[in-house]
């Protein structure tokens, strides 16, 4: 297996670049990215759930309608309503990412209308302005009418009893299944969470998953691991919140790239929309299956009727492991909707991202789409806490919510408005080769 393309540095790594100046309106779209995921970061917590990608992903949609709805370029996200012409779209990206937060997370109401308040100062007053803060409270306003009744915070039971290959809460916390209506949230691209709900995991007699449950017990261990220093800093380096990691990631790769204001806005909006189906498109596959998580299959190995797995009740492995199944891993799906996302705009599978991690102080650099989705497969395995077949069905699955994301939004227009057809998945594959998970050459 080749090694990743990746350069450990310190750890304030590439210059994030979003003072705002006037010759820079894309740094607006930038700073407000940045504001989103502070704020949604503080609001919940260290929360092991999908949720932080749900509300990005609403605030970038919203500020890709109100910028593209000015400058043109792109198609839309279910809008007709184009902006005028003469307005400021980044006055509208600040008004639309500053109301899109404001009606979902009130109590940060203080910070949100000071930062809201500068952006507005850094602009040159007058006429432009004052349409594009109209225009952008529409825009936002359009995003929380879309939204409405969406399935949010529904009450959706896990009702599996516990057997061999079922889920049950884990040690150290033993907490339930969190944000279980994840799975039912009507998603931003796709027609219904189980569009592309991958097959289920491997039976328990079956020898894929004695290999799963050994090479876990092997590489996944806290102590005795036959990991080298190398791997186990990969795995720490993705046990944080992966959503933020790509916010800061995109933003430097935006501002170094001086993409303008029409395409920083496309990018966020097809990395962040496309994680978050990839977020509802997992869940959606964890409540369905509802298997059990590597502490449990190897703690209890001795019921699985697996004769090539034997039980180790007292293993542990290396990550603390989240309170929700194993098949697919939420890490994986997204991350790979993220490649597949930034290949898909960029037109190239070289995506060029540095990434840093607050567990670990470093930052690595990505070439390409590849790169990134071996080392976040192989870093759920070394962590312990997601078998292989998990992350690789994880991996598939987040590459072709992406793909199909992009063929049907986001898409370029012509002077008289029009979209083009969708390509068709031949065609695609031609011009642009699907990013691989791992090992997998499918």
């Amino acid at each position: 297996m080749a090694t990743a393309l990746v350069t450990l540095t310190a750890a304030a790594g590439p210059p994030d670049a979003d003072t705002r100046t006037a010759a820079d309106p894309a740094a607006v779209v930038r700073e407000w990215n940045a504001i989103a995921i502070d704020t949604i970061k503080t609001s919940l917590g260290p929360r092991p759930s999908g949720q932080v990608a749900i509300w990005e992903g609403f605030v970038s949609v919203a500020v890709y309608n109100a910028v593209v709805g000015i400058e043109g370029g792109y198609a839309l996200y279910k809008w007709r309503e184009r902006g005028p012409a003469k307005a400021s779209s980044a006055a509208a990206a600040a008004t639309a990412a500053h109301d899109v937060l404001l009606t979902y997370f009130p109590a940060f109401k203080e910070g949100l209308d000071t930062a809201y308040a500068d952006s507005l100062a850094a602009l040159p007053p007058g006429q432009a302005r004052d349409r594009g803060v109209d225009y952008g409270r529409r825009a936002a306003a359009r995003i929380v009418e879309l939204r409405e009744g969406d399935g949010r915070f529904a009450d959706v039971p896990f009702t599996a009893s516990p057997a061999p290959g079922v889920w049950r809460p884990t040690p150290p916390a033993f907490q339930p299944f969190i944000d279980t209506w994840l799975a039912r949230l009507r998603p931003l691209l796709l027609a219904s969470p189980r569009q592309f709900r991958p097959g289920g995991p491997p039976a328990l007699s079956s020898t894929a998953y004695a290999e799963d449950v050994q090479e876990l017990k092997a590489m996944g261990a806290k102590t005795g691991s036959g990991r080298s220093a190398q791997q186990t800093e990969t795995a720490l380096f993705f046990s944080g919140n992966l959503v933020a990691q790509v916010q800061t990631a995109v933003r430097d790769h935006a501002a170094r790239h001086r993409l303008g204001i029409a395409d920083t806005a496309r990018l966020f909006a097809a990395v962040n929309a496309s994680a978050t189906d990839a977020v509802v498109t997992a869940w959606d596959a964890k409540l369905q299956y509802g298997s059990w998580r590597p502490i449990t299959a190897i703690r209890l190995a001795d019921t699985d009727g697996n004769p090539a797995t034997t039980a180790d009740p007292a293993w542990e492995p290396l990550l603390l492991t989240p309170p929700h199944p194993d098949h697919i891993a939420g890490h994986t799906t997204v991350a790979a909707a993220v490649a597949r996302a930034l290949t898909g705009v960029l037109g190239t599978s070289r995506i060029d991202l540095h990434l840093s991690s607050e567990v670990t102080g470093t930052t690595r650099y990505y070439e390409s789409a590849d790169d990134l989705n071996r080392d976040v497969v192989d870093a759920r395995v070394w962590g312990g806490v997601h078998s292989r077949t998990a992350d690789v069905a994880g991996c598939r699955a987040g590459t072709h919510v992406a793909a199909w994301a992009l063929d049907h939004y986001f898409q370029p227009v012509g002077q008289d408005g029009t979209q083009p057809s969708p390509p068709t998945r031949t065609a695609r594959r031609d011009t642009l080769a699907e990013p691989k998970c791992g090992a997998d050459t499918d």
